[in-house]
């Protein structure tokens, strides 16, 4: 947690580094602590504490940048690190892109607290987060003569950071979270090990879902039993809403300002342009109040928006820093998203595969790449063959293929099954025509 004399401390700094040559300056403490209890078949396997703190500091000298960073935060070795690294930087390139934000675009405070931190946080016992862990797995154990291992994990932690730049922003976030997860190997027909996993996140320790979470790991793994490759040919694509984050992955890092200036993005220069179907809407919510990935400002300081990204297909933003605006001659944004809404439709996962004829439902992507300046894109799947609105034989070892446009262009149906607990709230979603290869 970071204090009054942590705060103190960093504007210490700030106003050494500008006595010392700086012309401006950006700092950002932060203070991280994490723990995890792991169970291998019920019984204790690992357990893992973590705690880490220190300062990051953005030095502009002589129209010069450098960016350091370290964990001892006496104030004495602060004042070697801070001379050490104005040096350092004087002997860089110019590069007049690096500056700070217009302090117009700063965040100013005076909006209601998101709610991202649960202050029972330091008050939770050991022994109830390893019974969750340790629940989880009875759920599993002994249901099944095919199972092989049963893994079960409790997590939690709390982030905090406080950031101050010398034209005058100043801005602190906390917040915390809590996992449960459950994995489940089977032993298969001949050498298939079959396996899945479930598992639940949470900002808040009550809110977090403690039961039925190996029941489900267990139900998805047996699924798997049988899983065979179906003919090659075109399909309906469905992806359920664990895995529809992943589809979406490319488009938004298509859209960064640092792959946009180097020309490295399949998206450069369609602002404005119609790059899917007309069901692509999605809009970035930064001010949900206790939602994961809720922020008033980013990593620059500046004031976070909602924004649409993509309405009715039509592309409407990309994320911009200063850097990047400046080197590129265009308006900044914000520089990156926070909380992702896709507008979901009014069919869960079964009434979305109950729609489709013949098609695979996808439930995990298992390697392959997108080609960041082309879009083109080949992944491993797994998942169930749809016959007749229901999904009938398991199926494993085939790739999709195609390339990113054209595939959210047949875009046909969106679900209304987000994880609310994600900042990536996607649906499970439909498309048309998806070239698949297995036999």
């Amino acid at each position: 947690m970071i204090t009054d004399n942590n705060k103190k401390l960093v504007q210490w700094a700030m106003d050494y580094a500008l006595k010392n040559g700086c012309r401006a300056v950006k700092l950002a403490l932060y203070s991280n602590s994490n723990a995890s209890f792991e169970l291998r078949d019920g019984k204790m396997d690992r357990l893992q504490q973590a705690s880490e703190s220190g300062l990051s500091i953005s030095l502009y000298v002589d129209g010069k940048y450098g960016s350091y960073s370290t964990n001892r935060l006496d104030k004495k070795e602060l004042e070697s690190f801070i001379k050490n690294g104005i040096d350092s930087t004087r002997y860089l390139a110019v590069d007049e892109a690096r500056v700070l934000p217009d302090t117009s675009r700063y965040y100013k405070g005076g909006k209601p607290d998101l709610q991202l931190f649960d202050e029972r946080f330091e008050t939770i016992n050991p022994d109830d987060k390893v019974a969750v862990a340790r629940a989880a797995a009875e759920e599993v154990l002994g249901k099944d003569n095919r199972i092989i291992s049963v893994s079960t994990s409790y997590g939690d932690g709390e982030n905090s950071s406080y950031r101050l730049t010398s034209n005058g922003f100043e801005g602190e976030s906390k917040s915390t979270w809590f996992s449960v997860s459950a994995d489940v190997a089977l032993r298969g027909e001949g050498e298939a090990r079959p396996s899945s996993y479930w598992y639940d996140s949470a900002l808040f320790y009550d809110k977090l879902v403690k039961s039925g979470i190996g029941a489900t790991a267990l139900e998805r793994a047996l699924r798997k039993l049988g899983q065979k490759k179906v003919a090659s040919g075109k399909y309906t694509m469905v992806v359920d809403s664990v895995n529809s984050s992943s589809l979406l992955r490319p488009m938004l890092s298509a859209l960064y300002g640092s792959a946009l200036q180097q020309k490295n993005s399949f998206l450069l220069d369609k602002l404005n342009a119609k790059v899917g179907g007309g069901l692509l809407n999605l809009m970035d919510e930064p001010h949900i109040i206790g939602a994961r990935g809720a922020r008033y400002f980013d990593s620059e300081g500046v004031a976070t928006e909602p924004r649409p990204i993509f309405e009715s297909g039509v592309l409407k933003t990309y994320f911009i820093d200063t850097y990047n605006s400046r080197k590129m001659g265009v308006e900044p944004t914000v520089g990156s998203p926070s909380l992702l809404v896709l507008k979901p439709g009014n069919k869960d996962l079964n009434g979305l595969v109950a729609d489709v004829r013949k098609g695979i439902l996808v439930t995990g992507f298992n390697g392959g790449n997108c080609n960041s300046s082309s879009g083109d894109f080949s992944y491993g799947i797994e998942g169930f063959l749809i016959e007749n609105g229901k999904p009938t034989r398991p199926i494993s070892e085939m790739n999709v293929t195609g390339n990113m446009i054209t595939l959210w262009a047949s875009l046909s149906a969106v679900g209304n099954d987000p994880r609310l607990s994600s900042s990536w709230r996607i649906p499970s979603l439909v498309f048309e025509d998806v070239d698949f290869s297995g036999l």
